[in-house]
């Protein structure tokens, strides 16, 4: 029977912890792409930041979806980095309403009523239209059910009045501050091992409502709680760029700092919260009749959720003011990564860490796709570059202009080699992505993206095309290109430029460049062009101005050049449809 007991006890934790995956999830389908608009217009000052952090990790139940909102925000550039610990403060608030709506289901059987929720989910999600709305109820629907389960089980197990659990918790003396900090590191263990900061918080509503812990232990591991999911996000961050890392730790410290004051006030704080919500901390088995103690312990999982949401909304009243030197902070902690980026082919703003929201990972897919397309920007000018200093060399070829052309060169190569390890490894990323539950609009950008990293790719390849063939006329025997073959290169290479440069507007998201005719007249301006030197190129070998040889190369950088500007059309024509679907 015991073990039985155990299984449920264990079965209704898991049967929780996946209501509440399923319900962030379907929350994050429904109003993941408006929310990514209300984050990045409301954040204008402190205040308001605190107030969107709430309001959106309210709204779709999970602060690590506001927390990569935010980070993606200040990769982009669009929010600062005072900004994102702001948004993290209101995130912590809003993330106590999972604490409210467990004490709920904890105080009331509420069992009966989620199976017409099941039901009427069923249909909802066979309707399709309103499958989103039917996930959102299955899985508030397992949460609800587990906590029935959970509080049913504690029943069940009589931990109020099981002789050996009471001497455990008798065993720490209730007025000695070791006992406070002992709790505290368990629930802090105890999230980090669960990796669910609400499975704890059941299991401490369980312990307290049954009369088993006493309320000041129950919140000392509420507290110890907090400090472990920081935990968590902190090791996810590691791997991550310096201003996810930098946000993790303001996350960290906001808990902390929260932490040490409120041990100071531990007590008065504590009878505060309790005389909020109307429980006699006084009141022992002894002094007053079995249902009256029972009925005043039912209260104790509202008493958690009450200092789950009163110790957050005073840290942040306090630590609101102090932003800057949060943010002063951070930075002196966290330093730069010291790597040569152009060297460095590693994702820098997409890591695994953050893969607990499918949804939103696409927004750093994004970012990272931007940052690709930037480099292949880059390999464009250094090919540009490499054209001038095979043009600068006349006559005998001096060692140190031949020593900063191989060394160019190389770093050519080395740019086509990133680019192709860049289209693997953000097209695995989102291969992982697309494993997950996922609206059709992000499936959709999805396939989107990938055509992206793939034209990109092309777009790294014609590049290294171009050296290769600068190269090779610079090594080899034949004559150099006249004067106005190099005017008539550097004019086709122009026009080439521009249209990466509006390719890299689009990709940044200025609504200026959502205009796809700029694009389409720049590559009808290349096309046109590439023909009449096309034809030129026939006329001035027939009249031996160049050799053959001469005008085979050339032509080959012209065309190679054409053959580019194809593939920014194709970036863009997928980066505007995806543009089209938010519109």
């Amino acid at each position: 029977m015991s073990f039985l007991v155990v299984f449920k006890l264990l079965g209704s934790l898991a049967l929780l912890m996946f209501g509440m995956k399923t319900m962030s999830e379907a929350l994050q389908k429904m109003a993941g792409p408006q929310l990514r608009h209300v984050l990045g217009a409301m954040t204008t000052n402190r205040f308001t930041g605190v107030l969107t952090g709430m309001t959106v990790t309210a709204s779709v139940q999970s602060s690590t979806a506001t927390t990569v909102m935010t980070v993606s925000f200040v990769n982009a550039g669009l929010l600062t980095l005072a900004q994102a610990i702001s948004v993290i403060m209101g995130a912590n608030i809003g993330t106590t309403l999972t604490a409210w709506i467990m004490s709920a289901g904890m105080s009331f059987d509420v069992t009966n009523a989620v199976y017409p929720a099941f039901f009427l989910g069923i249909i909802l999600i066979y309707l399709k239209k309103y499958r989103y709305i039917g996930d959102f109820l299955f899985g508030i629907s397992f949460l609800l059910l587990g906590l029935g389960t959970l509080r049913a089980t504690g029943m069940e197990m009589h931990l109020g009045e099981n002789q050996a659990v009471l001497d455990f918790f008798a065993s720490f003396d209730p007025t000695a501050f070791s006992t406070t900090i002992i709790f505290l590191l368990l629930g802090g263990v105890l999230t980090f091992c669960v990796q669910s900061s609400a499975a704890v918080m059941a299991i401490t509503m369980i312990l307290c409502s049954s009369g088993a812990l006493p309320i000041y232990q129950g919140i000392a591991l509420v507290m110890g709680e907090n400090i472990g999911t920081t935990i968590t996000s902190n090791l996810a961050a590691l791997s991550a760029n310096t201003q996810a890392r930098r946000a993790a730790l303001s996350h960290m410290f906001f808990n902390l700092f929260g932490v040490f004051w409120v041990l100071f006030v531990f007590r008065p704080f504590i009878d505060f919260v309790c005389g909020l919500v109307g429980y006699d901390v006084e009141m022992t088995k002894d002094s007053v009749s079995v249902e009256a103690f029972m009925e005043n312990a039912a209260k104790l999982s509202f008493v958690l959720a009450a200092f789950h949401t009163c110790f957050n909304v005073a840290n942040t009243l306090i630590l609101i003011w102090f932003i800057p030197q949060i943010e002063r902070f951070v930075c002196w902690v966290i330093k730069p990564k010291k790597v040569d980026e152009e060297e460095d082919f590693r994702l820098h703003f997409i890591t695994a860490g953050f893969m607990k929201t499918p949804e939103l990972s696409v927004l750093e897919a994004q970012k990272e796709i931007q940052s690709f397309s930037d480099r292949m920007q880059r390999m464009f000018a250094m090919v540009r570059e490499l054209l001038i200093l095979s043009s600068s060399s006349t006559g005998k070829k001096k060692n140190n202009q031949t020593e900063e052309f191989t060394k160019l060169f190389t770093r050519i190569e080395k740019y086509e080699s990133i680019s192709d390890n860049m289209e693997l490894e953000i097209a695995n990323y989102l291969d992982q992505v697309s494993d997950a539950h996922l609206s059709d609009e992000t499936k959709a950008k999805i396939r989107a993206m990938l055509r992206e990293i793939s034209e990109l790719e092309s777009i790294g390849d014609s590049c290294y095309n171009m050296a290769r063939t600068i190269s090779r006329k610079y090594q080899g025997k034949e004559d150099h290109f006249n004067d106005l073959q190099y005017q008539r290169l550097h004019q086709m290479m122009e026009l080439t430029d521009n249209s990466l440069t509006l390719m890299n507007q689009l990709m940044s998201g200025r609504k200026e460049a959502f205009d796809i005719n700029r694009t389409l007249n720049t590559e009808n301006e290349i096309n046109n062009y590439r023909s009449q030197l096309k034809q030129q190129n026939i006329i001035d070998v027939n009249n031996h101005e160049y050799t053959y040889a001469v005008g085979t190369i050339y032509m080959d950088l012209v065309n190679e050049c054409e053959k580019l500007a194809d593939y920014v059309v194709n970036v863009v024509e997928a980066r505007m449809a995806t543009r089209l679907r938010e519109a």
